[in-house]
């Protein structure tokens, strides 16, 4: 049994893994900026953190005591033509997407490293590998997430520590349904985002997948480590990453064009 802490509980991703991981019978601390929303979850413990805040970081984790397990999955999403997104916004995106994992990791590597072993899980996404229009600075924070797990990969697995990188399609969750959205309401990007708008409809075969098939995979993940430290989760995400492995820049752009029906 291991103790797991998880970020971002308060829906979707987190909270099913956090569910899933203390099914399994581990010993979850599931945390999010609210603990209220974490009163209906049936785990170990049920802590506040905020990752974009140094003070809410070392209180948790004060609370939390030694971790075996980490899953970095709190984020949150914007939206809009690169033109257009506010940087105050790009700057909130990536505070929580990308500092705010990079805060928890020197936060609980130390102890990690001591003890000898543990396991990190860091939740990107297939637009950490691919960037779809409207969405670059989305992706940007999670090709961020990529680059720092991949150093970590071999910097950490030295002292024993495995870093797993799960890569998710498009699933249904509060996040890919609440994010803020600039700059695609009117000219000259209204009819780019009227096209992207079918791109993960025709990518996923209209599917909405709920969020516990990452879960699962999170969890397998912890307790048989995968043969490669990147996970892709969901058939859009094997299709899409599957055919960028394949494929040159030119011939991928082509591929994917036709295949979306995109004609911007």
């Amino acid at each position: 049994m291991a103790r797991a802490l998880v970020t971002g509980c308060s829906s979707g991703f987190g909270r099913a893994t956090a569910a899933e991981l203390s099914a399994r019978g581990h010993e979850v601390v599931a945390t999010a900026r609210r603990p209220a929303d974490l009163a209906d979850l049936d785990v170990a413990e049920r802590l506040a953190l905020d990752v974009t805040d140094d003070a809410s970081v070392a209180a948790a984790l004060a609370a939390a005591g030694p971790l075996d397990v980490l899953v970095n999955n709190a984020g949150i999403t914007v939206g809009g033509p690169v033109e257009l997104v506010p940087l105050a916004e790009v700057r909130r995106l990536f505070e929580t997407n990308f500092f705010g994992a990079v805060r928890m990791l020197q936060a609980v590597l130390p102890g990690m490293r001591a003890r000898g072993g543990g396991v990190v899980v860091n939740v990107s996404s297939v637009s950490g590998r691919v960037a779809a229009p409207l969405s670059g600075f989305y992706a940007a924070s999670k090709f961020a997430l990529e680059a720092v797990s991949e150093a970590l990969h071999v910097e950490a697995g030295h002292f024993g520590i495995r870093v797993v990188v799960i890569e998710p399609g498009y699933f249904a969750t509060s996040l890919s349904d609440s994010g803020e959205r600039h700059g695609v309401g009117a000219p000259p990007y209204d009819e780019l985002h009227a096209q992207a708008g079918a791109i993960e409809q025709r990518l996923s075969g209209g599917e909405r997948p709920g969020p516990e098939a990452v879960a699962r995979a999170i969890a397998d993940a912890v307790e048989h480590p995968p043969e490669g430290f990147r996970v892709p989760v969901g058939t859009d995400a094997a299709t899409v990453l599957g055919a960028r492995a394949a494929m040159d820049d030119v011939t991928f752009e082509r591929t994917m064009r036709e295949f979306v029906g995109l004609t911007w």
